[in-house]
């Protein structure tokens, strides 16, 4: 049996505990769904936008080398109509900034290619350009007498030349190239790559197509797949967010992370492409994608769910239609679900230690709560053994802020009170004894060895007659109460107040094994004391009451007596 603090402790935790993990639990779950619906929402919209921004990329690409092909002025091998086709090229740059160069190709091996070298740093580090320069223009000039020769402009933000350098030392031939001879075979437009190019080392994807009026000469412009890998980076959905883009054949040739692109560049490279296929397994969401590109789908825009390891990933995959030339490419967005829930684990972390603050908040409460009603309790318990004892002598009562409590102390004051003015009536170490003794439900008296002491006042009657009724009280009242504390000293109980006579009794209720001693010994400290009684008495101007006393032992009945309703204890017999 447990106290009532640890019940009402343990009653008011189960209940917070019952409360607060059903909350923790459906705020965790809800938040999971409503992190991964926003995550595929995001994802969605991140796989449009980087299929729109792959659409928006290649057809700024074709738009700008179509309108090159139909331009009549581009026909003419240079270095014939050369302002008018720089200003063009120029102006192609300054309006499509993916666009890494554009060029044509003729059928004598001239060549005509402006770069832009603000947006790829290699150009005017392979070129030793000035720091000024923003594009670059080469022309490859031939002649029957005097061979080729190669000058490379070098043009400010408008387009102003100011600087130059000329080779005749020509190695380069537009029409050995991939990008000419795949046009001039298709005689239609076509996309080549991605490959590495021959100036800067630069993982390119080229669009060319023959021009309107003389299909041998080529116009094309290069596409860095980088920069399509830059774009995947800055539009990442999560900080552990990947971006891909595969090939119609499942290759990878984009990665948003530079240092993969570095590696699928070196993979282009004959001599390093074992060891760059071996690097690429170093993100293992790569070959995971891949297998998921290899389960054919009819549906070019979808979410998959995927793992690796134990990780849970998303995926949206996105293939190209809108367009021949690129047609079959995959745009692939991945990242791990732990991004999006992460936030959502972190607040469930602090729900966690809200909540176990308010459990352990709850239980300081519940025993703060328990102790006080315990002690409250607990003093009224302690008041009730008091009353049990019959130990009613006046006390402050238990207050509480629970009306039951303040209801149950108030009783026991009244129980307190009304015993307190019975005991004045009825001898209080009689009835302690007979209860402790297990005697009040008896009906029969029980044969036993007992002494019994009587006791009586000499001329009482006369000093009764002498003076008032208040005085006489008075005095019995202090006489009796000397001889009541003296018995019970001495092991006895007052049976009864005869008049002005004690019957006072030993070995019942209580056993006593020295009664008789117990008896006798009172009976001369009776005599002591009212001796002294007597002198303050006589020095006070009041009677004296000489006491003469009876001693005996022997068999009696002891026992209640009485009616149903109103019973006595006392003993009967010769002895008494």
């Amino acid at each position: 049996m447990q106290p009532i603090r640890v019940h009402l402790s343990v009653l008011i935790v189960l209940l917070l505990v019952a409360i607060s993990v059903p909350l923790m639990g459906l705020t965790y779950e809800q938040g999971k769904k409503a992190a991964i619906t926003g995550a595929e929402q995001q994802m969605r919209l991140l796989g449009r936008h980087a299929i729109d921004r792959y659409r928006s990329l290649f057809y700024d690409g074709f738009a700008t080398v179509k309108i090159a092909a139909a331009l009549e002025q581009l026909n003419s091998a240079p270095p014939a109509g050369f302002e008018a086709n720089k200003a063009f090229l120029v102006a192609a740059l300054q309006g499509s900034p993916f666009i890494d160069g554009i060029y044509v190709g003729y059928p004598d091996g001239s060549f005509i290619h402006a770069v832009n070298m603000a947006d790829n740093p290699r150009w005017k580090k392979r070129l030793e350009a000035p720091d000024a320069a923003v594009f670059a223009l080469r022309t490859i000039e031939r002649d029957q007498q005097e061979g080729a020769v190669s000058t490379w402009r070098f043009l400010d933000s408008e387009g102003l030349e100011f600087g130059s350098s000329t080779t005749s030392d020509v190695n380069y031939d537009p029409r050995r190239r991939p990008w000419y001879k795949a046009a001039f075979r298709a005689g239609q437009p076509v996309a080549v790559g991605p490959y590495v190019t021959a100036m800067t080392q630069s993982l390119s994807l080229t669009l060319s197509m023959p021009m309107q009026q003389n299909p041998r000469v080529i116009a094309g412009i290069d596409v860095l797949l980088e920069t399509i890998s830059e774009i995947l980076a800055k539009e990442a959905v999560s900080p552990n967010g990947r971006g891909f883009i595969f090939d119609r054949e499942k290759k990878l040739i984009v990665h948003s992370d530079k240092a993969m692109m570095d590696k699928i560049l070196a993979g282009y490279d004959p001599s390093k492409a074992e060891g760059t296929a071996n690097a690429l397994t170093e993100d293992p969401t790569v070959e995971a994608v891949r297998q998921l590109l290899r389960v054919p789908e009819p549906q070019p825009d979808r979410m998959v769910r995927f793992t690796i390891g134990d990780e849970p990933y998303l995926a949206q995959i996105s293939t190209v239609m809108f367009s021949d030339l690129v047609k079959g490419n995959t745009i692939v967005i991945t990242a791990p679900l732990s991004d999006f829930t992460g936030p959502n684990v972190e607040l469930l972390r602090r729900t966690l230690l809200v909540a176990a603050a308010v459990v352990l908040a709850g239980i300081l409460a519940a025993l703060m709560i328990a102790r006080i009603i315990s002690r409250a309790l607990y003093a009224l318990a302690g008041e009730a053994r008091e009353i049990g004892n019959l130990e009613v002598e006046p006390r402050a009562r238990t207050m509480s802020w629970i009306a039951e409590i303040n209801t149950l102390g108030h009783a026991l004051d009244s129980a307190r009170e009304a015993i307190r003015t019975f005991a004045l009536y009825v001898p209080r170490e009689l009835v302690r004894r007979i209860v402790s003794a297990g005697q009040s439900g008896a009906d029969n008296g029980l044969r036993q060895e007992v002494s019994i002491l009587f006791t009586d006042i000499r001329d009482f009657t006369t000093i009764s007659e002498q003076h008032s009724p208040e005085q006489v009280v008075d005095l019995l009242s202090s006489y009796f109460e000397l001889c009541n504390r003296t018995v019970e000293h001495h092991n006895g109980v007052i049976i009864q107040y005869l008049g002005d006579s004690i019957y006072a009794m030993w070995n019942a209720p209580s056993p006593d094994r020295d009664h008789a001693a117990d008896a006798c010994r009172c009976a001369l400290a009776l005599k002591g004391a009212i001796d002294d009684y007597n002198r303050a008495n006589r020095l006070a101007g009041r009677p004296e009451l000489v006491t003469r006393f009876g001693v005996h032992s022997g068999e009696a009945v002891v026992g209640s007596v009485g009616a149903t309703a109103r019973r006595q204890y006392t003993a009967m017999g010769d002895t008494v």
